[in-house]
């Protein structure tokens, strides 16, 4: 949680702590009462200071499973698809090293603790598709690029906004494309 108390919450921030209020009553921390009361006043909330009481005796940040995230994580594979999906712990620090295979990497459900995530590419054959939660920016300018092309949908903003994640890519993607975008949904489908 930001230090700024009045800083407002934006609809990503009260779903991040929805999640973590989750997380807490899947592990027996709340009881069914507890985190209805807790979900339905994160809800209403305005600002962080107004979240802060419904997370203090939480160790809040941590992932299913009851793990915080880690500093810094390192993905490899090679011939074969790298894929992330789903609600998965998001390090400050990601890298990853692919050979002759694809990498997804879907951030939208993520637990982010981090406010910049930075992402260190080494891919050669394949294409990379990083999607990015509703409002995060993200910073592809220093990924090198041979035989393909770099493309971004979501804004290049060089300031965290409202508090959501900004994403710093870097690296070299060889042979292949890399794309950031948001999630894209269609009626009840997304992808």
């Amino acid at each position: 949680m930001p230090s700024n108390r009045e800083m407002r919450l934006s609809d990503a921030d009260r779903e991040r702590v929805v999640g973590w209020l989750n997380a807490a009553v899947t592990e027996g921390r709340l009881t069914l009462a507890e985190f209805e009361e807790r979900v339905d006043a994160v809800l209403r909330a305005k600002t962080y200071g107004e979240v802060e009481p419904h997370l203090a005796d939480l160790p809040v940040g941590m992932a299913s499973g009851g793990r915080p995230s880690r500093d810094l994580v390192e993905l490899r594979s090679t011939a074969a698809s790298l894929t992330r999906r789903g609600r998965w712990a998001v390090p400050r620090r990601l890298v990853v090293r692919n050979k002759a295979g694809s990498v997804k990497l879907d951030f939208a459900e993520a637990v982010i603790d981090h406010p910049v995530v930075e992402i260190d590419v080494n891919v050669l054959a394949g294409n990379t598709v990083l999607i990015l939660p509703a409002g995060a920016t993200a910073d592809i300018d220093d990924v090198r690029m041979t035989a393909g092309h770099a493309r971004s949908t979501v804004p290049a903003s060089y300031d965290v906004p409202d508090g959501r994640p900004r994403f710093v890519v870097t690296g070299s993607q060889k042979a292949g494309n890399l794309t950031v975008r948001y999630r894209r949904r269609f009626l009840r489908w997304s992808w």
